[in-house]
């Protein structure tokens, strides 16, 4: 088991598959501590905008019972992130694994000792789909 994992999102229309990513991190590690990117971070790297706002999204995950500590990140960066907040392991979901970006994210990591661990994905729901769902079915 490990001391402290981290594991970062938007987190936004919160659904089963963020659940299910958070409390299988927390089965492995005594403290999780969870990055909620800001609304300006998804901005920038998804090109949209937040249905639900930044502080509201880190309130629902912050009171999680799986989630001991909680807090907004404007960077995905998991180096810097690392430097500020110390972690022994990130989790994040392995439709992720073999991404150009966890590849490097891995090697940059390595070198603190941090591991990137591969969580299994729950397929079928995303923050994506439930707002394409929601924009159509208003249409």
């Amino acid at each position: 088991m490990y001391r402290i994992g981290y594991t970062q999102g938007v987190f936004d229309m919160f659904h089963i598959g963020h659940l299910n990513l958070i409390n299988r991190a927390k089965a492995q590690c005594e403290i999780l501590v969870v990055g909620v990117n800001s609304d300006q971070l998804v901005e920038r790297y998804k090109d949209k905008v937040p249905v639900i706002k930044e502080y509201e999204r880190a309130e629902i995950v912050r009171n999680l019972k799986a989630v001991d500590r909680c807090f907004i990140v404007d960077t995905l960066d998991k180096e810097e992130i690392y430097k500020e907040h110390p972690f022994d392991v990130v989790f994040i979901g392995d439709d992720w694994k073999g991404n150009a970006r966890w590849m490097q994210t891995e090697i940059q990591l390595s070198r603190y000792g941090v591991e990137v661990v591969y969580l299994p994905h729950t397929a079928d729901v995303s923050s994506t789909n439930l707002r394409e769902e929601v924009c159509n079915s208003a249409g």
